[in-house]
Parts: C-alpha cells; structure tokens; sequence
C-alpha cells in the first residue's frame, strides 16, 4: 500500500510541475509576443503567473532557456498540426485541415481556453547552440508544410511547394493580427472564404499574368538618414527589433553611434521611420499603378509583382512585422492601422476587378489580407529566387495566391 501512495504522490507532483511549467510558457510566450524574446524579463514572467522570480528560475535557469523552450512548444505545436493535416488523402484536403485546425485555436484562444503561442519572429536573433537547434526545428515545420502538397516531380515543382508552404504559413502567422477585427461568430465563415482564396486564388477565370513592372525610384531628400533605413530595415528582418542593436546597425554602415542620433532620437524611431518607408513604398506603388491603362486585375498583379521585385532584390526591403513585438502598444497599434489601410486599399482594386470581372468573387478584405503577408514575407525567400530568373521567381510566388495554391501553370 505505501508503495503505491508514493507512486501516486509523484505522479501528483509530476502533474504539478508540468502544469506549472506550462504556464510559465504560456506567460513567456505573452511576454515574447509583447515585447520580444530579448525584451522578456524573468520578473515580468513570474508576475504573469502570479509566482516570484526565483521560482521560475526553479524551472528555467536562463531567461534564454525560457525562450528557448516558448519556441520549441511553438514549433511542436505546429509539427502536431501538421501531422494531423498530412492524414488528409488529397493536397487540397490537408492545406484545408490545416487552416481548420488554426482557426479551431484561434477560436480557443479568443474563449480563453488556450493562451498564443510565442511566434517566431525573434528565432534568427537567438545565440548558438540554441539557435541552430531551433532553426532546425523550423526546417522540419517548412518541409512538413511543403510535404502537404505530395512529393515533387521535378525542381521546378518542388520550387512551387516551397514556395506555397512559406505562403501558407506565413498566412497562418498573420492570421491572428488581422481576426481581431471580427467576432468570434464570424470564424466559420473566415475559415471558408480564407480557404476560397487559397484554393482558387483571386484572378479571374480569363485573365494571364503579364505585370508591369513600375519604377519606384525617387531620390530621398535626407540620404544619409535613408542609408540609416534601409540598413535597419535590413537587420531587423534577419535578426528582429531585439536583435538589431543600435551598435550593429551603426557598425554595418561603418559609423559611429553618435552618428545613428545625429539621424534619429531613439532606437523606437528607427522602426516605426523604417515602417512608415515602407507603407510609402508600397502606397506609391499602388498609386502608380492606378495610373496605368487595362483592368484592375492588372493593377493588382502589377503592385504585387512590383513589390516582390523589391524584397527579392534586398536593395531597399520592406520591413517584415517581425519588428512588431518590439514596439511600445501605441506605436505597434498605428503600425498595424497603417497596414489595414493598406489592405483596404487592396482590397479596394480588387472589388472593382470583380465588378468588371477580371477577379474572381472573393472576400476582398480578406483576400487583401492574405496579400499583406505575401509581400510581407517574400523578403525570406530572396535565397530561394535567388536560384532562378527574377521574373519566374515572381511570376511563381505571386502564383500562390493570386491563381491559388493548386494551380500549377506557375511551372509549365
């Protein structure tokens, strides 16, 4: 008999770490997705789980160990998705799995039944060993995602599943940003018009992909300042806010600090100047582009070939939201407005090329949406279009979602 009360006291404590510990993780990933993972302090964790700091040094002895282990729940998180979606007998049936089984925990997450998970933005800013195990474990997300879409028959279709797995995803990560907007009620139909988009894309049934590619160039006024930006905006889409140091961005410039304040004030400044550059580029890209001739599918197609044109060439990038958990609320949530604005712009052509019909009837708000985190994420696949010619790499990309995820014209 007291052998068995001692197994079952230690399972209780057993049980008793592992729920403690998962909450310390849960208040990690808020911490990590309000300020970073580098932002996170031990003594804002423990006072999210109403626990003193020592104690949640009992379980993670560095703050480093802690994200570390926000991240990996995260990526295990997405890897038992994944296998769920992958039992699906079609490609079409488990890229819509996939997003089912998202929205099923978004909807938790809004009920309060399941805190976020940490997202990932902060990965590449994480120090060796444990960066490299943990871009590992991001490698084995992307091949599972790109493996919904069946075995490959050549490189230039595993070139397209690469390419549609990084849309997805990245779909999936900006998905929670933009769901705030709607009610809870709402989800089911999300759900189905998101997956209309991602199934059948947004073109019309007639239209082809003959972009024009419009000239952005305009000489800045303050170049110094500008050469600031873009060197920034650079750092901190490879390696997030947190990760960009001051010193690293003045260093990559070959200036001093004191030269990076003769420019900008605060480090706080430097990013929301880099978003503002950014949503310019892009507002002048669809002004010009509503002076050109044809149909507003046109119009689209030529924002969005035009802007990946941008990311893939790395000259002047747009910067990734990856710089949004860095930022105070006031100016992480302008930043976001900024982007709706834009989206709703997007959103704008595209109900005019269905009213002239050169785009299919979609969700606009949402289809625009699912454009905002294509254009923002092709800026990590400059490596992938690297390996071909500029227009094909484009040409596929934007392919994804505006002629849909299973629409292989893209290689033929």
């Amino acid at each position: 008999m007291a052998g068995r009360e001692t197994i079952e006291e230690e399972a209780a404590g057993t049980k008793r770490f592992r729920a403690k510990r998962d909450a310390i993780l849960s208040a990690a990933a808020e911490a990590i997705n309000e300020q970073s993972a580098k932002g996170m302090t031990f003594a804002d964790v423990a006072r999210r789980v109403g626990l003193n700091t020592t104690s949640v040094t009992y379980y993670f002895k560095r703050k480093e160990d802690l994200a570390a282990a926000a991240f990996e729940y995260t990526l295990d998180y997405l890897l038992v998705m994944l296998d769920a979606a992958l039992e699906a007998p079609t490609a079409r049936e488990r890229v819509r799995r996939y997003l089912a089984l998202n929205m099923a925990r978004l909807a938790r997450i809004e009920r309060g039944e399941e805190r976020p998970f940490a997202v990932l933005s902060d990965l590449r800013a994480t120090e060796d060993p444990i960066r490299n195990r943990l871009m590992n474990g991001w490698r084995e997300v992307f091949r599972r995602t790109r493996a919904l879409w069946g075995p490959a028959t050549g490189r230039a279709q595993t070139d397209l599943h690469g390419a549609r797995a990084h849309v997805l995803l990245e779909n999936t990560f900006w998905l929670p940003i933009w769901l705030m907007r709607y009610d809870l009620e709402q989800y089911d139909r999300i759900e189905t018009r998101l997956m209309d988009v991602f199934a059948n894309g947004i073109a019309g049934p007639d239209v082809r992909w003959a972009p024009t590619m419009l000239s952005l160039d305009h000489p800045d006024a303050e170049a110094g300042r500008d050469a600031f930006l873009l060197a920034a905006t650079r750092l901190i889409n490879e390696l997030g806010y947190r990760g960009a140091s001051v010193q690293r961005i003045a260093s990559e410039l070959n200036v001093t600090k004191g030269s990076f304040y003769h420019h900008l004030d605060a480090k706080d400044e430097l990013v929301i100047a880099c978003y503002k550059r950014s949503f310019d580029t892009i507002g002048t890209a669809q002004t010009l582009a509503d002076s050109e001739t044809g149909s507003h599918w046109h119009r689209l197609s030529s924002t969005i070939a035009t802007l990946l044109d941008i990311q893939f060439a790395e000259r002047a990038p747009l910067l990734r939201t990856t710089a949004l958990s860095g930022l105070p609320h006031h100016a992480r949530d302008a930043m976001v407005d900024r982007s709706n604005r834009i989206a709703r712009r997007y959103a704008g052509t595209i109900m005019d090329g269905i009213a002239e019909g050169s785009c299919r009837p979609v969700d606009a708000l949402i289809a625009a949406q699912t454009l905002m985190a294509l254009q923002n994420a092709a800026f990590d696949m400059r490596k992938w279009a690297g390996t071909m010619p500029r227009e094909r790499a484009i040409a596929m990309y934007a392919s994804t979602l505006l002629f849909g995820l299973f629409d292989d014209r893209a290689v033929d």
